[in-house]
């Protein structure tokens, strides 16, 4: 039976338009909700072109958490994808994905990881640091902002002279090639 996906997006929604036109027509899995935390944020529009049904909910609501879980239910949900989703997962939603809800990071964490560092920022941490890579960390969602156990991670290097820009490009390219393929890989390997 094919396995139904939620997306967690709060921003412009690349890496969910990516996964969901990646489970297009492949039959492991499709992706069957996407929900944010920001009713203005783009990828409720990238949802609707993609016919995607969408709920945005309001920062008590997510807070709360029965409302997502709600929805998340509705749709007989049986995997979790965050993609650049920038909220906190309130505890009763975690606990009803255990070890069914992923999150890529911009970064090889636990390097770079935590509460504020997302896109730029991170890059800009990198970049500051000194470091000769960087890359992508997919790892299981726990109560702890990247702290969940890591299921794989893939580099690229820091060249000189990078920007947060252009180390984000580089970065992005890890995340639309592998992030797609490994939920897949995990989806497959549920009960």
């Amino acid at each position: 039976m094919m396995k139904k996906i939620a997306i967690l997006a709060s921003g412009n929604g690349t890496n969910a338009e990516n996964i969901i036109r990646y489970f297009r027509g492949r039959g492991t899995a499709e992706v069957s909700l996407l929900l944010t935390n920001r009713s203005t944020a783009y990828v409720l529009q990238r949802a609707a072109s993609l016919h995607v049904p969408a709920c945005a909910f309001t920062k008590e609501e997510w807070a709360d958490g029965q409302k997502p879980l709600e929805a998340l239910r509705a749709q007989g949900i049986d995997f979790v994808v965050l993609a650049g989703f920038l909220a906190r997962v309130p505890d009763n939603v975690l606990h009803a994905y255990p070890g069914r809800m992923v999150n890529i990071h911009p970064s090889l964490l636990p390097k770079f990881g935590g509460k504020g560092m997302y896109g730029d920022r991170v890059h800009q941490a990198v970049i500051e640091a000194g470091e000769t890579e960087s890359g992508i960390t997919i790892h299981y969602t726990n109560e702890v902002y990247d702290e969940g156990v890591v299921v794989c991670q893939y580099h690229c290097p820091v060249l000189p002279g990078d920007t947060p820009e252009t180390l984000a490009q580089r970065v992005h390219a890890l995340e639309y090639e592998h992030y797609p393929r490994v939920i897949e890989e995990l989806v497959q390997a549920l009960d």
